[in-house]
């Protein structure tokens, strides 16, 4: 009898992109809870047009280029190992840079689909709906909010959550924790 063939999801922005942007995230998260604390997560959307013109910017800008590991993601799924998804909380004004690195890594034609937050809902609710519709076993993320919302998710409760840490965070206790989507990786290969 063969194994299961597992689904894997994974973020776009600081997991399958390098974002050195996502350091600054433990300093967000703070700032967020000292002046405008809130008991329900809430994650920011732009609404003026010069706000989405810097929100693209800095998407454009900050994702700059491809982690190490992800060619071990193709090569799983085209061994037929794994099925993988990209499942980005990128909302509909960021869809042509999705499109463009989609393409640009070809994930479009090795992977087993790709999706982005194309009707601008919460990410945190966008991502468990998605791994859900997907009936995914694991699925690799890099904001802790997000972790933390979704390994709690009655939903969720047979998905692994994965985590991609970055330094400032590194303090924080989470079992399926990883520096690199390389570490990551190797880790899915020892459930398969």
């Amino acid at each position: 009898m063969s194994k299961k063939v597992l689904s894997i999801g994974l973020d776009l922005d600081g997991v399958i992109l390098y974002n050195p942007l996502r350091v600054a995230r433990p300093l967000i998260a703070s700032f967020k809870n000292i002046v405008a604390y809130k008991r329900r997560m809430k994650f920011y959307y732009p609404k003026t047009f010069w706000e989405k013109q810097i929100w693209k910017l800095i998407h454009y800008l900050s994702s700059l280029f491809v982690a190490d590991g992800f060619r071990d993601i193709i090569k799983l799924t085209r061994n037929k190992k794994i099925r993988s998804y990209v499942v980005s909380a990128r909302y509909s004004m960021l869809g042509v840079d999705f499109r463009r690195w989609i393409k640009k890594i070809k994930a479009d034609s090795s992977l087993s689909g790709c999706y982005y937050n194309a009707g601008d809902k919460q990410p945190h609710l966008f991502k468990q709906k998605m791994i859900e519709k997907l009936n995914l076993d694991i699925y690799v993320e890099d904001n802790y909010d997000i972790v933390r919302y979704l390994s709690q998710s009655a939903k969720l409760k047979k998905v692994k959550i994965v985590w991609i840490y970055n330094i400032l965070d590194r303090h924080i206790d989470y079992p399926y924790k990883f520096p690199t989507l390389k570490a990551a990786v190797e880790f899915i290969e020892t459930t398969l």
